[in-house]
C-alpha cells in the first residue's frame, strides 16, 4: 500500500509515499480502508518539529483522524464493510495514523458512522466537527439566545462552530484578520464580521456594550487575555485552538486576569466516544449541515497540501481524497 512516511521533521518536502506492507490484524484492532482524511494543525507541527520529541519514534505515519470502511473487523464489534471514521486516542503520533491507503487502528478509536454524505466531506467532519462539537456543547454549553463569538472564524473549526451554534439560534460572532473575508463569513451564517486589525475590541463593544457571554477562542493564548476582557458577566470563555502560534501565556495571573464572573475553559479532543460521534451526525443531518472544504488534493500531492495549511490562506478545510 502508499503511505506518507515521516523519516524526519523539516518543511513539506520532508513528506515521502513509499510503498509499505498493509498491516497484519491483531486482537483488539481493526483494519480500515482509508477514503479520505483532513490535514489538521498538529499534523503540520508533527512535521514540523513534534517528531524530534522523545516520547514519538520515526519513522511514522503520520495523520490524526480518517474516513473509510472496515476491511477486517478482527474480535472487534465491527462489521466488514462498515462506514466508520477514527480519530485522536495516540493515531499518528504512539502508532501509525491515517496518511495511508489502509489503517490498522485500536478498536477504540473507530466509530461507525450514519450519513448519507460523500466521503470527501466525512472525512472532514471527524476531529473538526467533534473539537468544535465539545466546544460548545460541553464546555460553552452554548444554547438559544447566546451571543457567541468564535475568534478565528474562517479556519476550519470556526466555521463548523459557526455552523452549529447557528443551528441551535444563537447570534453568531466571528473573527478575521483580512476584511476580503467578510462577505464569506456573513455567507456561512455570522451575523456579525469583526477583524481583527487592533480594533477588534471596540468593534464589539460597540454592538455589545457588556460583551457578550459565549467566546470560542481558537487563536490561543495570543488572545486569550483579550477574549477574557470581551466576555460578559457570567460568561464563558473556551480557549481551544492554537492558530496564533503561541502555545502559553508567559505570565499569567488568574486572579487579576481572569475578570470577575467570568469563567475559563477549554477543550482537548483526545476522548471521542461513539456517543458523541452519533450526536455529532445527529446534528449535521438534522440541520442539513456539510463541512465547508478549501480545497481536495489526491493522496499523491500530500506536499502541496501541507504547503496550503502552511500557508494559513485556506477558508475551510483542506481534504485528501484517496480513491
Amino acid at each position: 500500500m502508499k503511505a506518507v512516511v515521516l523519516h524526519k521533521t523539516g518543511k513539506p518536502e520532508v513528506l515521502s509515499i513509499r510503498e509499505v506492507p498493509i498491516p497484519e490484524v491483531i486482537p483488539g484492532w481493526v483494519l480500515v480502508k482509508v477514503r479520505a482524511f483532513g490535514i489538521n494543525r498538529s499534523e503540520l507541527m508533527m512535521r514540523q518539529f513534534e517528531g524530534n520529541a522523545s516520547y514519538i519514534n520515526l519513522p511514522r505515519i503520520i495523520g490524526i483522524e480518517c474516513a473509510g470502511e472496515i476491511v477486517d473487523p478482527s474480535d472487534s464489534r465491527f462489521r466488514k464493510g462498515q462506514k466508520v471514521v477514527a480519530l485522536m486516542g495516540g493515531m499518528g503520533r504512539t502508532f501509525n495514523g491515517s496518511y495511508s491507503e489502509y489503517a490498522l487502528l485500536p478498536e477504540k478509536n473507530v466509530f461507525t458512522i450514519d450519513t448519507n454524505l460523500d466521503w470527501t466531506e466525512i472525512g472532514a467532519i471527524p476531529e473538526t466537527y467533534f473539537t468544535a462539537y465539545g466546544s460548545l456543547f460541553d464546555s460553552l454549553q452554548i444554547k438559544t439566545g447566546d451571543k457567541f463569538f468564535v475568534r478565528g472564524g474562517t479556519s476550519a473549526l470556526g466555521l463548523a462552530a459557526i455552523q452549529m451554534a447557528r443551528s441551535v439560534g444563537a447570534t453568531v460572532l466571528a473573527s478575521t484578520r483580512k476584511e476580503s473575508n467578510i462577505n464569506f463569513l456573513e455567507a456561512q451564517g455570522a451575523e456579525y464580521v469583526l477583524v481583527d486589525d487592533g480594533t477588534l475590541p471596540q468593534q464589539l463593544l460597540s454592538s455589545f456594550p457588556l460583551g457578550v457571554n459565549k467566546i470560542l477562542d481558537l487563536i490561543g493564548p495570543s488572545t486569550l487575555l483579550e477574549s477574557l476582557k470581551l466576555s460578559a458577566y457570567h460568561g464563558i470563555v473556551c480557549s481551544t485552538g492554537m492558530l496564533g502560534k503561541k502555545g502559553s501565556l508567559n505570565i499569567f495571573d488568574p486572579i487579576k486576569d481572569i475578570p470577575n464572573g467570568v469563567y475559563l475553559t477549554g477543550f482537548f479532543s483526545n476522548y471521542p466516544n461513539q456517543k458523541i460521534i452519533d450526536e455529532i451526525f445527529n446534528l449535521i443531518r438534522t440541520y442539513n449541515l456539510h463541512p465547508v472544504i478549501a480545497k481536495v488534493f489526491s493522496f499523491d500531492d500530500i506536499v502541496s497540501a501541507h504547503n496550503m495549511a502552511e500557508g494559513n490562506e485556506a477558508n475551510g478545510k483542506i481534504e485528501i481524497r484517496i480513491d
